[in-house]
């Protein structure tokens, strides 16, 4: 694992007890220049791994609590007149940052929502025909609560397609959270962090990250899961050429986070559901068959013979 990679997976792990591997794929997708949809119960701390994510990095975090009365321009800012000028001056919003975390996204009403899809996609925003570049690097990271239904708003799958990884936390494991409870008030927080790593590392990381190899074997196992998602009886809606373009991203930032220079079959499986489940809608016979997208997702891939060789 590359030092400086390394130095920021143990300064997040002072606050995120027990989950390296999620803090891998939050790290991995920084790399790729994705943003992540983070999907969880209320409690295991979702809100303190972005936080410890931005806070380990010397750049420019905001955060917006998300309600149904949040306008789109708290978001992207506004333009107004200056009293001394008589010119439109731009206001920023809380996107213009290196790291937006957008908190319960699913509160936020639809107009709203729809405003973080330019930013998110072309990494800019237009107020007024004129475009304002966001920082680089520019990631969105947004969570939700699935179990609280009241007052939220279904994000659309054209939204969801942007994300390139929903991650769930999960429960910690007992001896994790024994720990956890043992600290207590000592315990270190978010806040407590300095940062390990400049934002000119991160662009230099992920230009690094992109020149990872991949053989032709395994843009052909991607595509092939990929495929098979469309023409599964369980998939009403199947992958769409960004996921496969996502995965192929993800997979080369991963093998580069795992100190490799070089994507093997076993990269792409890790991250496979991350990256690929959240892009899916089951039929009626997969919602019968399956508990969720992930599992229906793990069944086909299953069918896909893996490479043998990964160079």
């Amino acid at each position: 694992m590359n030092n400086k990679i390394e130095a920021l997976v143990a300064n997040i792990e002072k606050v995120i007890v027990g989950k390296q591997s999620t803090v891998l794929k939050i790290v991995t997708a920084m790399l790729c220049g994705g943003h992540v949809l983070i999907e969880d119960v209320p409690g295991v701390g979702k809100t303190q791994l972005v936080s410890a994510l931005a806070r380990s990095v010397d750049g420019k975090f905001n955060r917006i609590q998300l309600t149904p009365d949040v306008m789109p321009s708290d978001i992207v800012g506004f333009s107004m007149i200056n009293q001394v000028t008589r010119e439109l001056e731009y206001k920023e919003g809380a996107a213009m940052c290196n790291f937006l975390l957008a908190d319960e996204i699913n509160r936020a009403s639809p107009k709203s929502q729809s405003s973080l899809l330019e930013i998110m996609e072309e990494h800019q925003l237009s107020i007024d025909g004129v475009t304002h570049i966001l920082p680089t690097p520019f990631m969105t990271l947004a969570t939700q609560n699935p179990v609280e239904t009241y007052g939220t708003y279904h994000l659309p799958e054209a939204q969801m397609d942007r994300f390139i990884m929903k991650i769930s936390m999960g429960y910690p494991a007992y001896e994790d959270e024994l720990k956890i409870m043992t600290n207590g008030e000592n315990a270190v927080s978010a806040k407590d962090l300095r940062a390990v790593m400049t934002t000119d590392d991160i662009a230099v990381l992920m230009e690094e990250a992109q020149k990872v190899g991949t053989a032709p074997s395994i843009r052909r196992y991607i595509l092939d899961i990929v495929t098979a998602t469309r023409n599964s009886e369980y998939i009403r809606l199947g992958v769409s050429p960004r996921g496969s373009i996502a995965l192929l991203r993800a997979a080369k930032a991963y093998a580069f986070v795992m100190g490799r220079n070089y994507v093997v079959p076993d990269d792409v499986k890790d991250i496979m559901g991350e990256v690929l489940a959240h892009r899916l809608m089951l039929s009626p016979k997969g919602k019968s068959s399956f508990e969720n997208n992930a599992a229906a997702l793990a069944a086909i891939a299953m069918t896909i013979p893996s490479p043998t060789t990964a160079e």
